[in-house]
């Protein structure tokens, strides 16, 4: 099966680990072009940054300790990068993330297929410096854009006085939280790995926002990712904050129509799923706490008398959500 393209492969992170120069993008993509990533397509691949690759059959627990560290190690739930050998204990990084284990229990895990490596002297990735220089325009671009994106939402912060407002200068933070963390629930439901929804995730209960992205739940009408809605939720509603603010009380009257997903989300979560998605409450909290905004802010009552705009403010949410709903597929089906 394909690991999903992210930052840090197993064989950047062995790499790293091993001292030699190499961008992480140009490794990955090595990595992910292997039609079998296993012990020999890793082999063959540190060859071409001149590291020296053997791969071994091991017959006993004390053979560890005479390995030259690090070394990758084939285990019952994948390929581990073992870093340090003691007596009780051995530390591994496993999908970017260091852990230890008592050694008994990883020695009983492990296939005995290891993979030793010797650096030559000048072991270096194949054209480094050109990868250097694309990595570092391909690093600005993301920096422009998202400097961008900070002075357009500044400029209409400023422009529209949402700044005189303090419920206005809430609902602009809270609708940007909202966007980060259904992207991350985005991700999530998109099988594409990050580390920050990782940790999130398990605040409450390791493992929960996958367990309940999994069920049948997860999905509104059987059809839209609730990840889907929620992002086009907060994107739409922050949108339509910046730049039209005189409807703001169409914001308070949609808000309050998602209210009850909210009672709905938690029951199946404690009754029905028996586990909790950190990232799945964090969003709850969040429509209560723009609710509160919006009521405090006396915006419900701009809200009447409805016209035209309601309904096209209604139209963009569903949009954005056929939208991202259409590619999902895509970003699912390339990061399985």
């Amino acid at each position: 099966m394909t690991m999903a393209e992210s930052d840090y492969t197993i064989l950047s992170d062995f790499l790293t680990q091993l001292g030699v120069k190499h961008t992480d993008a140009y490794t990955n993509r090595q990595f992910h072009s292997m039609a079998f990533q296993t012990v020999f397509g890793l082999k063959k691949l540190l060859g071409e940054y001149g590291v020296d690759a053997v791969g071994l059959q091991l017959g006993d627990n004390a053979t560890l300790d005479r390995l030259p560290l690090p070394f990758i190690a084939q285990t019952s739930s994948g390929l581990v990068i073992v870093t340090k050998v003691g007596h009780d204990k051995v530390e591994y990084i496993s999908q970017s993330i260091p852990e230890s284990a008592l050694r008994d229990r990883f020695t009983s895990a492990m296939t005995g297929r290891v993979l030793v490596a010797y650096p030559q002297a000048d072991a270096c990735e194949p054209d480094y410096r050109e990868h250097c220089f694309t990595d570092a325009a391909n690093k600005a671009k993301k920096w422009v854009l998202a400097l961008a994106v900070v002075a357009l939402i500044a400029y209409l912060f400023v422009t529209n006085h949402l700044y005189q407002h303090v419920s206005t200068i809430l609902l602009t933070v809270i609708n940007l939280a909202g966007i980060y963390i259904t992207w991350l629930l985005v991700q999530k439901s998109a099988h594409i790995k990050n580390k920050h929804a990782d940790a999130v995730c398990s605040v409450v209960e390791a493992g929960g926002c996958d367990d309940i992205l999994s069920t049948s739940a997860a999905k509104f009408f059987g059809i839209f990712g609730w990840s889907e809605v929620g992002f086009a939720y907060f994107s739409v509603s922050l949108l339509c904050l910046l730049i039209f603010p005189q409807f703001i009380g169409y914001l308070a009257l949609i808000n309050v129509i998602c209210l009850p997903f909210s009672f709905w989300s938690v029951w199946y979560q404690k009754f029905k799923a028996k586990t909790w998605c950190t990232l799945c409450l964090c969003v709850q909290s969040m429509l209560w706490l723009l609710f509160f905004c919006y009521l405090g802010g006396g915006w419900l009552k701009e809200a009447f008398p409805l016209r035209i705009e309601f309904f096209v403010l209604g139209i963009t949410y569903l949009a954005v959500m056929l939208g991202l709903n259409a590619i999902m597929p895509l970003l699912d089906r390339d990061n399985k």
